[in-house]
């Protein structure tokens, strides 16, 4: 059990409107694939995916081991797995999982896999290369992948998909449009050399919002689900997901030309009071923020963070504030927050967020 008393809280109202928000720009028959790799953002995958299961058509994890997890936690719904790996092939299949086929090295080796167990149109999905240039079959390797899908009974292609390169940035408009026109085309060979249609989906969260006509089947919703869209208009109109808390463990009165922590960091000029709380830079909490940069609210008040971050620990200067040992702490609990602490750190909310540690207790609020 975790028991720790830096919690991250996760709003599952906020996650619900974020969904609202997107289903709202989608044509009816529109699936959603939710996004819960990383730990959902760096929140909670499996309550993240318990609290949506019924509100989504899909999920996606990055690796095995996330999608073991959310079937161990009991949930029935399809789990794409963005990024296999051929040593875990087995366990996919043990759990009902659905692999991303990128390759030919993995396709032959799934199929071998396949072909031993007798499975019979077991729900793989494709990935087409369209310009990311990371994962994904190339357009010249379409001919031949569909010579071989025709040819067996083992596979069935659940899905065909590509990813979005600079779907956040409008003045990569034709670079973008270059993705879908290829996407598109690919489709069609794929559907005329399957005598089939497969689930299309290319949009990510910003393509949901940048380019609604090419939505095709599905859309794959990631950060928008946690608050964040690609600029502050849309950032805006979400709702902040992720609410890292913690609270005083010790309050000292440090004397003039006393110091605060390793290396000697702060030197106190005047008499000055300071808050310990446990959490540190094993928690999420960057270095970059010690040192009078970053800052915590206690009481509604700014406590700037002094002397170094701490593994497990950091201080902060509570002179001007009113407050006592045990009293709540806010890291951060708004997109604002969370934005100044990225750009303090000269980073994105994405890595902010997957940054907190596994150690911090994660609670879900309806």
């Amino acid at each position: 059990m975790n028991n720790n008393v830096t919690v991250l809280e996760i709003d599952g109202s906020a996650l619900e409107h974020n969904l609202n928000h997107f289903k709202q720009q989608l044509h009816p028959k529109t699936k959603i694939l939710a996004v819960v790799k990383a730990f959902g953002y760096g929140s909670d995958g499996v309550q993240i995916a318990k609290f949506l299961e019924k509100k989504v058509g899909y999920f996606a994890v990055a690796y095995t081991h996330e999608g073991i997890a959310l079937r161990e936690a009991g949930i029935k719904a399809p789990i794409l797995v963005l990024h296999p790996q051929i040593p875990n092939l087995g366990s996919i299949v043990n759990y009902c999982l659905e692999p991303n086929i990128y390759n030919f090295k993995i396709f032959n080796a799934f199929l071998k896999l396949a072909t031993q167990t007798a499975l019979h149109e077991y729900p793989i999905h494709v990935k087409l290369n369209t310009g990311l240039n990371r994962l994904g079959f190339s357009p010249a390797d379409v001919p031949t992948l569909l010579m071989q899908l025709k040819e067996i009974k083992e596979l069935k292609v659940q899905s065909l998909f590509s990813h979005l390169a600079v779907s956040e940035e409008k003045e990569e408009q034709a670079f973008t449009d270059n993705q879908i026109a290829i996407f598109s085309e690919n489709a069609q060979q794929f559907q005329a050399g399957l005598g089939y249609k497969p689930i299309l989906h290319i949009l990510n969260t910003s393509g949901v919002i940048n380019y609604p006509k090419a939505q095709f089947d599905m859309v794959r919703i990631g950060i928008g689900l946690y608050g964040f869209g690609y600029d502050n208009k849309e950032t805006k109109q979400l709702k902040n997901t992720h609410n890292l808390k913690s609270i005083i463990s010790q309050i000292h009165n440090i004397e003039p030309e006393e110091s605060v922590g390793y290396n000697r960091a702060f030197i106190a000029k005047v008499k000055t009071k300071t808050a310990t709380i446990p959490i540190g830079h094993a928690d999420g909490i960057s270095r970059k923020l010690g040192n009078g940069i970053g800052h915590v609210l206690i009481n509604g008040q700014k406590a700037a963070i002094i002397g170094n971050v701490c593994m497990d620990m950091i201080m902060a200067d509570i002179t001007t504030i009113n407050c006592t040992e045990g009293d709540e702490v806010i890291v951060f609990n708004s997109q604002e927050m969370i934005q100044e602490i990225a750009d303090i750190t000269a980073t994105i909310p994405y890595e902010t967020l997957t940054a907190i540690s596994q150690r911090v207790q994660k609670t879900l609020k309806p």
